[in-house]
C-alpha cells in the first residue's frame, strides 16, 4: 500500500478496496455538505463513533448503517466495483484520483 487512507493505492483484496472506496465516498460527501461526524450522526441516527471508525477504516459498515447514511446524504456510497478497470492478470482495482493521492 502506498499513500494514506482513504486515498492510498492498495494491492490487497477487493473487499478491502471496496471498504476504502466507501470511506472515501463518505468523507467526500461529508466535505461537500460541510457535515461533521456529529452532525451526520444526529441526522442519520448512526453513532458518531461508528461514522468516525468507517472514515478511519477500522470498521466496515453493515448494510443497515450504510443505508441510513446514504439515505441521509441522499447519495450512494457503495462503489460500482464491478466496473473498476482490470490489470494484465484480470484483477480489478479501484481508480484513485491522482490529485487526491497522498504522498505524490
Amino acid at each position: 500500500m502506498s499513500g494514506h487512507w482513504p486515498y492510498a493505492v492498495m494491492d490487497s483484496a477487493r473487499q478491502a478496496q471496496v471498504g476504502q472506496a466507501v470511506a472515501r465516498a463518505l468523507a467526500e460527501a461529508m466535505e461537500r455538505r460541510d457535515l461533521s461526524a456529529n452532525a451526520l450522526a444526529t441526522a442519520s441516527g448512526v453513532n458518531r463513533q461508528v461514522i468516525s471508525n468507517i472514515l478511519a477504516g477500522t470498521v466496515w459498515p453493515d448494510m443497515f448503517t450504510l443505508a441510513s447514511i446514504e439515505e441521509t446524504l441522499d447519495e450512494m456510497l457503495w462503489p460500482r466495483h464491478t466496473d473498476w478497470p482490470g490489470d494484465d492478470d484480470g484483477a480489478r482495482h479501484q481508480p484513485i484520483p491522482s490529485h487526491r493521492r497522498s504522498g505524490e
